[in-house]
């Protein structure tokens, strides 16, 4: 079956293809350097992976057509992000994987909106009206293969709960995306019966983290061993823990944190031992099919290490787009159509995700909401032992519970 839709697909319009350009450029926006530099650089080596995979099943189906992957730094930085854009545009470049914070997203969609570009992030997860969006046509050219931070928060309300919390300290970073978690998070800790003891936002670019440890520690002072520490932010959280004096009171209570630091190696290079103390409980969302497994091997083979899920996301997502902006060149003629593209994806992303292409989806089923967000999926609970992270449960999106590893 997948043979005979792939040939469908691709029949009409080849010849002319042939004879013009058939390089599909795809854009990469990833972070290689700042905050979230551990996933950057694993998605990075992922979509080198994608880029072979994918132009080997062009060549064997018989698709004219090859991709060609073009990698920018933003380091997480909205305006940086901004600039790459521009810049990759300017190659004649109008597909893109990434960027991968929310706050990037809301800096770009309107250059993304007014010049018809389509991008694919695997790991933006503030809910679509943190971005500035209004309506889904507003969104129709931005996906994410992530759900929404309504998921995650309802995810550490729940960790909270089952581990004993009654009280918490909300550390988070105030942008688009940290808003937006903390505020899911809050309303389910409240749903909960969990006292938010305090909300402590700090700027993305702090360096200097004494004034919000002085603030933590004054409010946690005098709190029993039912309270907590909740951080939502990236891997600064490596760099705040190093700050910490070793006897200070906010060590002696358990974290939580998110998916901006699950399986962070910084964390693990410069802090291990604080965060193996706190556990530092970091959710993310995992989905994982044994397709996975294959691909993960080959991630090891060539000395890269563990992917996380966001690799993951963004693997399934270059296929998608890849397919996806081949049947567009087929159906214009070689022409650049962003609404059809867009609506190709849409299509394209449950036919992938049935296999209809011959190709396995790593992450399951990817079923997207009218915003073009992923619109349902379980979370991993990871945390820090002697070993470094360690998966030690999974919290069920459906039921709100958390099955335990040990």
């Amino acid at each position: 079956m997948g043979a005979i839709l792939v040939s469908a697909i691709f029949l009409a319009g080849c010849t002319q293809s042939q004879e013009s350009n058939n390089t599909i450029k795809v854009g990469l926006l990833v972070d290689l350097s700042g905050s979230l530099a551990t996933y950057g650089n694993n998605e990075k080596h992922i979509c080198e992976i994608a880029e072979e995979n994918i132009n080997n099943y062009f060549k064997e189906k018989g698709i004219p057509y090859k991709v060609e992957l073009y990698v920018e730094d933003t380091k997480a930085d909205p305006n940086i992000c901004l600039q790459k854009v521009q810049a990759l545009h300017a190659q004649g470049i109008n597909f893109f994987l990434g960027p991968m914070a929310s706050g990037e997203v809301k800096n770009i969609k309107g250059f993304v909106n007014s010049n018809n570009l389509v991008i694919i992030s695997p790991s933006s997860t503030a809910p679509p009206q943190m971005l500035g969006f209004t309506s889904p046509e507003q969104k129709k050219y931005v996906f994410r293969f992530v759900p929404t931070d309504n998921f995650q928060g309802n995810a550490i309300g729940d960790l909270a709960k089952q581990l004993g919390l009654r009280n918490v300290v909300v550390i988070y970073r105030d942008d688009a995306w940290g808003d937006g978690l903390e505020k899911a998070t809050i309303e389910k800790l409240k749903k909960n019966g969990v006292n938010v003891v305090a909300e402590i936002p700090y700027d993305p670019n702090i360096g200097d983290w004494s004034p919000i440890i002085q603030t933590a520690t004054n409010k946690i002072t005098g709190k029993g061993n039912d309270t907590g520490i909740i951080f939502i932010g990236y891997e600064e959280v490596a760099t705040l823990l190093s700050q910490m004096d070793e006897n200070s009171p906010l060590l002696n209570h358990i974290w939580i944190g998110c998916d901006g630091t699950a399986n962070s190696k910084k964390v693990i290079e410069e802090a291990k031992d604080k965060a193996e103390k706190v556990k530092l409980y970091s959710t993310m969302f995992q989905s994982e099919t044994s397709e996975a497994e294959k691909l993960k091997e080959e991630f090891k083979k060539r000395g890269y290490g563990e992917p996380d899920q966001y690799a993951l996301n963004v693997y399934d997502a270059f296929w998608v787009g890849a397919i996806s902006y081949a049947q567009m060149l087929n159906e214009t003629g070689g022409k650049y159509n962003a609404d059809l593209l867009s609506k190709l994806i849409k299509e394209n992303t449950i036919k992938y995700s049935e296999g209809q292409f011959g190709v396995k989806p790593v992450t399951g089923y990817i079923k997207l909401n009218e915003w073009n967000d992923r619109a349902s999926g379980n979370y991993g609970i990871f945390a820090v032992t002697k070993d470094g992270w360690k998966l030690v449960g999974i919290w069920d999106s459906r039921t709100g519970n958390i099955t335990w590893k040990e």
